[in-house]
């Protein structure tokens, strides 16, 4: 793993079609978020490339900067049906940020393999200068495997 990207992965008992139709949700975005940063959502489930939608935001979780209820624009990025789905976040910053958030699914034993990526790597100069990444923990995106794995596992 390197000092700019993170990634982690947990056999969750469902299969991929299954998974890949609550992460390509604008909806299952928030309801399996671990950050508490996503409040709601608008929009409708990705089907290729190039597709958006918005997610409503309140950092007041990370208790990092007030921002108060914001939203901003997921524009899907990768999208290749119940294998993997990355997006970036489009927001009122200027210049827009570039980290990119994504899942990939593989066959697993008793289940699927996920794998949640967090790429800040080719991020604008700028945000990188104000050395305020990773914004989210590798702690977080296990977190919402683990809400996923239950979300799914439990139905």
């Amino acid at each position: 793993m390197s000092t700019e990207r993170i990634e982690v992965d947990r056999v969750i008992h469902a299969g991929p079609a299954d998974i890949f139709q609550v992460i390509q949700d604008p909806k299952g975005h928030v309801a399996i978020d671990s950050s508490g940063m996503l409040m709601g959502a608008t929009g409708e489930p990705a089907t290729k490339v190039g597709d958006t939608f918005v997610i409503h935001m309140d950092r007041q979780a990370l208790n990092d900067y007030p921002l108060g209820i914001y939203d901003v624009t997921v524009l899907i990025t990768t999208f290749e049906e119940n294998k993997e789905i990355a997006w970036t976040v489009i927001g009122q910053l200027e210049p827009q940020i570039g980290h990119i958030y994504g899942y990939r699914l593989e066959p697993a034993d008793g289940g699927t393999l996920v794998t949640s990526y967090y790429d800040w790597a080719e991020i604008d100069p700028v945000w990188r200068e104000r050395d305020i990444f990773p914004i989210i923990s590798e702690t977080a995106l296990r977190a919402t495997l683990g809400i996923l794995a239950r979300n799914l596992e439990s139905q």
